[in-house]
């Protein structure tokens, strides 16, 4: 078993989209630790919870302005303008804590629902948001992230002995000269950058997850406030990875498949301290070896490299991932080689036809979905008439192996395979993908 675990991590890694949800999620994993232990000392836990309600609104706004293609240049300024005014409500005025909370993401959420439901409808992509995608994360998406990331990170170094005093003790704090306006605000600024970066691979549903259990998990078992720090955040990771493992090979979804491996963690750690206080002489060991234990999985992680390929086959697992990632990364594919394996379908349109290797899979009405890539020997509104014969018949089994190209037609660009190879297959593959 354990030697299937390093061919796994790099059959992993050989996908690109699994690479970037990799590299955002460790990220956003490791911040939103660091920060969670302050949130739930100072009984703003919920904040994540309400801020993403907040970012889930920005982005129906960013899918009504036609901005899908970069929401986070919406959703940021949205979520870090929420975060100082909950913190002001909260300061300032008679609504406190949960209530300004609570009043801040139900208003956002409503807001989202009402827009997306007068433009694109309740369709994918909005469950998506709601719940998290490990494709979710473009190109550019990455690099804005980690540049983000390391802001947050740099930042909680920088202020960490403020960020300290004001968690514990403000009172004192303020006392001692500390403008703890400024450094709520800094908290404010550094937690909603994290919950933009990690909602749309977690969901609005679910990141919260990211800034309460590490931090609780950590507390069953450490007291100091930088012990709880450093084990958040070797507990986010752990448990990050790991989820993203088990995601990969059961076909669960990535965010709640994290979420369930942090449930899993603050259980152990929870049996651990029990443990620890029956045992009290051995506290120092225990102490030590939960802490080994944990980091000695994270290690797991620098076991693969990412594989370069010319050719990119899209094979039943993680089909749907890898089309869409094709689709929503596509200049980095363009001109490359692509083979799959699917059904052969035609499609008559506008008085011409036009050709398909697809799979089945789950849609916006239960299992009408279709997944794959149109395909020709020639551009599509270019190819003869005659060529039809040369294709096989509807819902044969084929496979396909082509370059990715675009074509033009009635002012719109279209991708797909120009084919080089087409074969029927004897042997089916799985018509219906949930991957």
């Amino acid at each position: 078993m354990v030697g299937l675990v390093p061919d796994v991590i790099i059959t992993m890694f050989s996908f690109a989209f699994l690479v970037r949800a990799f590299v955002v999620g460790m990220l956003v994993s490791l911040c939103a630790s660091l920060l969670g232990l302050s949130l739930v000392m100072k009984r703003y836990s919920m904040i994540g919870d309400g801020l993403s309600h907040v970012g889930f609104g920005s982005l129906a706004i960013a899918t009504a302005l036609n901005m899908s293609a970069a929401p986070l240049v919406v959703s940021i300024p949205i979520v870090i303008a929420a975060a100082f005014f909950l913190l002001r409500l909260s300061e300032n005025s008679k609504i406190k804590g949960d209530a300004a909370i609570a009043l801040i993401s139900t208003s956002a959420l409503a807001i989202g629902v009402v827009i997306i439901s007068q433009t694109t409808g309740m369709n994918t992509d909005v469950c998506n948001y709601l719940f998290g995608s490990i494709l979710a994360m473009s190109k550019n998406d990455v690099y804005l992230s980690v540049i983000l990331s390391a802001a947050v990170f740099v930042l909680f170094v920088f202020f960490y002995h403020k960020i300290f005093a004001i968690t514990f003790d403000e009172s004192f704090a303020k006392a001692g000269g500390v403008k703890i306006g400024m450094y709520n605000m800094l908290i404010a600024l550094l937690t909603a950058l994290t919950i933009v970066l990690g909602m749309r691979m977690m969901g609005a549903m679910l990141i919260s997850s990211l800034i309460i259990f590490p931090a609780l998990t950590s507390m069953r078992i450490f007291k100091r406030f930088k012990t709880v720090t450093i084990c958040s955040a070797i507990v986010a990771m752990t448990c990050f990875f790991i989820g993203i493992v088990i995601s990969f090979l059961y076909a669960t979804p990535a965010g709640a498949s994290v979420v369930m491996m942090n449930i899993f963690a603050f259980l152990l750690f929870w049996a651990i301290s029990a443990i620890m206080r029956k045992n009290a002489k051995r506290e120092g060991t225990m102490k030590k070896s939960a802490l080994v234990s944990v980091a000695a999985i994270l290690l797991i992680t620098g076991c693969s490299k990412k594989t370069d390929a010319a050719d990119l086959v899209i094979g039943e697992k993680m089909f749907i991932a890898q089309v869409n990632d094709v689709y929503l990364n596509c200049n980095e594919y363009m001109g490359k080689t692509i083979i799959l394996e699917g059904l052969f379908l035609y499609e008559e349109y506008a008085g011409k036809e036009y050709c398909y290797v697809i799979r089945n899979g789950p849609g916006c009405c239960g299992d009408d979905g279709q997944v794959g890539f149109e395909v020709s020997w020639n551009p599509p509104n270019q190819a003869p008439e005659a060529e039809r014969r040369a294709y096989p018949r509807p819902n044969d089994w084929v496979k396909a192996q082509g370059i990715l190209e675009l074509y033009e037609e009635g002012g719109s660009s279209y991708l797909y395979l120009a084919l080089s190879e087409l074969n029927v297959l004897q042997r089916r593959g799985a018509a219906f993908v949930v991957q």
